[in-house]
């Protein structure tokens, strides 16, 4: 058989090498989703009607991508087009998962065989002692220099007979799984960090407006009380006691005002831009309109809708995967190695059937004694996995318990807020029908300062619990997952979509 003939047989053996063979180590099913009822008492059909609106609860029903667009907000709206295209740490997980990507389409091909092509021209002139060690004749002239032309090509296989490249790989496509799903809870988390902080600025904003609306009613009342003195009808105590009042009502003011001017700096962190440079439209508990139907869904689309729990998923299959690889490595490892070039002194003979050189090397090692390291490594690739096995479980149980949470804390804000509104009207009609009567002398100044401050508590409470109830139906949503699978904006289409 002609050399050639034989090197390309073997060229086209090795590149033949079955690909699909076992591979060790386990391998990896994410855990089944948990059976059970979301919350421990069955849920309402809806929630008590409050504020003119009683929010219904729709099993199985589908999360919108946008969701926050429920709460009928342009400014809103255009507060998140904003921080979605600008804001630094969704560019830096962006920029991490195509980081992740990059990395599993590299590894991938060291699945393949290596080929090389390599071309040398080497210019050199032997000594005249290296000839007469051979017994030639010698010269006392120096010998001729020469060119020496070398092209070669040169194909290299590691054969993956334990399938530990494999699991490497697998390990690897996990990591990028991980940052995938890493961006999905970044993109969730930001959507919500500022529907949040945008309730807050609103309902700081009309706390503000009842506070203020109150020390305009303090001073009115100081007004008439100074007139009063003035022409003998009440004691200077009087007077006294309503200043004190209204001095206490103004010092609640600053606080609310550091608050949200906070909460204004806070929503331009979350929109990428300085807060000199923060421009946005002003957030009302008017202009935020409270979603009227909830989805609720069933714990397997949790499991999957969650990006932390996903995350937490490919980070227990890239252990997995981890444990095949160390198991891998404490078994023989085979390598083959095939060149083949032509060597000549003048680059028109470098291509003659006598100028050919070829080797074609098989190569097998099998680790005999590594000081204790691959079974340590092995020992603690599996304490990996169970750490992240635990760590999966732990995820699971913190979401479940985060859609709990908003479940039960959207059926008592209807309450909470049914008895702020009572509570809201029977106090402003308290002080009216105590200022009228202290007008005609049927009541007292203390009676007068006691129901101015029962309605600012009042009117406070009742904002309190309108913005509760809005920020918390956020809260649903984003424990439910935000609806990031119907999106493609965030740089994740490689996700897939949940069934």
């Amino acid at each position: 058989m002609k050399p050639t003939g034989f090197l390309s047989r073997s060229l086209l053996l090795l590149l033949a090498v079955p690909l699909t063979a076992c591979a060790v180590g386990p391998d990896y099913h994410q855990p089944a989703a948990p059976q059970v009822a979301l919350t421990p008492t069955p849920l309402p059909a809806q929630t008590r009607p409050a504020g003119g609106v009683a929010q219904v609860f729709a099993p199985g029903a589908d999360i919108a991508g946008d969701w926050w667009r429920l709460y009928h907000s342009p400014e809103l709206d255009s507060l998140l087009s904003a921080a979605l295209a600008q804001n630094p740490g969704l560019r830096a997980a962006q920029a991490t998962l195509l980081q992740a990507e990059e990395t599993e389409r590299a590894y991938a091909g060291t699945l393949l065989p290596s080929l090389s092509a390599g071309f040398k021209a080497e210019r050199g002139q032997n000594s005249t002692n290296s000839v007469a060690g051979t017994g030639a004749a010698t010269s006392t002239q120096p010998l001729p220099a020469y060119t020496l032309y070398n092209a070669s090509l040169s194909v290299s296989y590691a054969l993956d007979i334990w399938g530990g490249a494999r699991r490497e790989l697998e390990s690897t496509a996990a990591q990028a799984q991980y940052q995938r799903y890493e961006l999905e809870a970044a993109y969730l988390t930001l959507t919500s960090n500022i529907v949040t902080a945008a309730i807050q600025e609103a309902s700081l904003r009309a706390q503000i407006d009842a506070t203020n609306q109150v020390i305009a009613d303090e001073q009115q009342q100081l007004g008439i009380l100074q007139s009063q003195l003035s022409l003998g009808g009440v004691a200077q105590a009087s007077v006294l006691q309503e200043q004190a009042t209204l001095a206490s009502s103004e010092a609640t003011l600053p606080p609310l005002q550091a608050s949200l001017a906070q909460a204004r700096n806070q929503l331009a962190d979350y929109a990428g831009v300085l807060p000199g440079n923060f421009h946005e439209a002003d957030f009302t508990l008017a202009a935020l309109h409270l979603p009227a139907t909830l989805p609720v869904s069933v714990p397997s689309a949790i499991v999957a809708q969650r990006p932390d729990i996903q995350a937490a998923a490919a980070q227990l299959h890239e252990a997995s995967a981890n444990v095949g690889v160390a198991d891998a490595q404490m078994l023989p490892q085979i390598s083959l190695t095939a060149d083949l070039g032509h060597e000549a002194i003048s680059t028109g003979d470098l291509f003659m059937p006598q100028t050919l050189l070829w080797s074609l090397v098989a190569g097998v090692t099998q680790p005999l004694f590594e000081g204790g390291q691959l079974a340590a490594k092995r020992q603690a690739a599996l304490a990996a996995l169970r750490a992240s096995g635990a760590q999966y479980q732990s995820t699971v149980i913190a979401a479940f318990q985060n859609v709990a949470d908003a479940l039960s804390a959207l059926q008592y804000d209807a309450l909470t807020l049914n008895a702020a509104d009572t509570a809201a009207a029977a106090a402003a009609q308290s002080l009216a029908l105590t200022q009228a009567q202290y007008r005609l002398g049927g009541q007292p100044l203390s009676a007068v300062l006691l129901a101015q401050i029962n309605y600012q508590n009042a009117a406070i409470t009742q904002v309190k619990a309108s913005a509760a109830r809005l920020a918390d139906t956020a809260a649903l949503y984003q424990a439910l997952g935000g609806g990031w699978w119907h999106r493609n904006d965030a740089g994740a289409s490689c996700c897939g979509v949940i069934p």
